[in-house]
């Protein structure tokens, strides 16, 4: 199989009203909206700290972290409405907060685009490509480039 005809696989997401995906591989699950502590002294888009299954996962608010507006909440297709999806960050799980899980699509390595400049007051420092869809775009995140080595270890310490 050529190069380009490379699929890899993403778990999709709304974030007001952009759509975002994120590599499936660094997906460890999606729970839905857990009872979540507050920490005292954590970074302003550190949500606080919930327990999955005697685990204590730290949460990230993206919403505050891009400085995004939340989706309006319609009655219509609740049950997809808001969750977390853990993501497997160098072996470390943090929660990060969504609006609502799309899908898992399938996206081929030809068809990601360079992001522009700034989409929706994300840096295109934590955007890894952009892919059409429809009539709109999906913004693939690099969730490594979420935060600096600093940051994590920061949110790392939560658990600790």
């Amino acid at each position: 199989m050529a190069d380009d005809e490379s699929q890899f696989q993403l778990v999709t997401f709304q974030l007001g009203e952009e759509l975002y995906g994120v590599d499936i591989m660094d997906v460890k699950e999606i729970v839905r909206v857990q009872n979540v502590r507050p920490i005292p002294n954590a970074p302003y888009y550190v949500e606080g700290i919930f327990n999955l299954r005697s685990e204590i996962i730290p949460v990230i608010n993206l919403h505050k972290r891009f400085r995004l507006k939340k989706m309006e909440i319609t009655e219509e297709g609740d049950e997809d409405q808001g969750g977390f999806i853990i993501l497997n960050i160098d072996g470390n799980k943090i929660g990060i907060i969504i609006d609502r899980i799309a899908r898992v699509v399938s996206v081929k390595l030809s068809d990601v685009k360079n992001p522009p400049e700034m989409i929706s007051g994300i840096g295109t420092e934590y955007i890894r490509g952009v892919v059409r869809v429809e009539n709109s775009y999906l913004i693939i995140l690099d969730i490594r480039r979420l935060f600096n080595s600093k940051e994590l270890q920061k949110i790392i310490d939560i658990n600790n």
